[in-house]
């Protein structure tokens, strides 16, 4: 059995998002980080796609359009597991809550519906841990499609799916890809078992949803930090950290 099913026995809990673009789920993900700190908690955020290790690689290859499918799918399995080791599983270990923009899932969805066997990208990420907590967004390609173009002029050339050739148009390719990945973020679901919220309701019924699940998942939690001080049996604190990164803030990245 690969890691990603068995839970993982860190004191610290990881929670993570996932949708497609547009679901709103870094919107989601973001007031639930402001909450949970509200709450005196510590929480380190990381997100997809953001590891120092392969980001000039990924950046070079998306302008020159030279990805394939599967060495887009090697990037980023060596930026999650550089991200991984380094900016999730040392937080988790000194106890913190860590919130993921993305997880392996979206691999699992991604690389599929670009044409990568489902079991090999598994196999992949066979050395991923198990979230506690793993949400899915679900909404419509149409209203995903809206969000996206409310806010910038233009769909992106690999978020489009256009290096796949199912329409020279950007927007019509969008509606394509973004529809294969639906499809197999629904057995995703049914197999990993994630969490689904209705994206398209409004943000703050989303949230009361997501805090409440949260809380759940929190059910037992001894948090080792309160405050940004890690706490010290019998009272105190100390306030050494040199064992995690520093938690980080979060940025729009799709």
């Amino acid at each position: 059995m690969t890691q990603h099913n068995q839970p993982h026995q860190y004191p610290g809990r990881l929670m993570i998002v996932e949708g497609i673009d547009g679901s709103g789920k870094s919107t989601q993900l973001q007031l639930l980080q402001r909450w949970l700190t509200s709450q005196g908690h510590t929480v380190f955020f990381t997100e997809w796609n953001s590891s120092k290790l392969v980001k000039e690689t990924t950046k070079l290859g998306k302008k020159s359009r030279t990805l394939t499918p599967l060495t887009f799918s090697l990037i980023h399995a060596t930026d999650f597991a550089d991200r991984l080791f380094y900016n999730i599983i040392p937080p988790l270990k000194a106890g913190m809550i860590v919130l993921a923009d993305r997880y392996i899932y979206t691999a699992f969805a991604r690389d599929v519906a670009r044409g990568c066997h489902p079991d090999w990208v598994r196999k992949l990420y066979a050395f991923a841990i198990k979230p506690d907590l793993a949400f899915y967004f679900k909404v419509p390609v149409d209203v995903s499609l809206g969000r996206i173009l409310s806010g910038r002029a233009k769909i992106k050339y690999y978020e489009a799916g256009m290096d796949l050739n199912m329409s020279t148009d950007p927007v019509e390719s969008f509606s394509k890809f973004q529809a294969r990945i639906l499809e197999e973020y629904d057995r995703v679901v049914e197999q990993y078992k994630l969490t689904v919220i209705d994206a398209t309701a409004e943000i703050d019924e989303q949230q009361a949803i997501v805090r409440e699940v949260a809380t759940r998942a929190l059910s037992g939690y001894q948090p080792r930090w309160r405050n940004g001080k890690a706490q010290v049996p019998g009272g105190g604190d100390s306030v050494s950290r040199s064992a995690v990164p520093e938690p980080q803030g979060q940025t729009d990245r799709h």
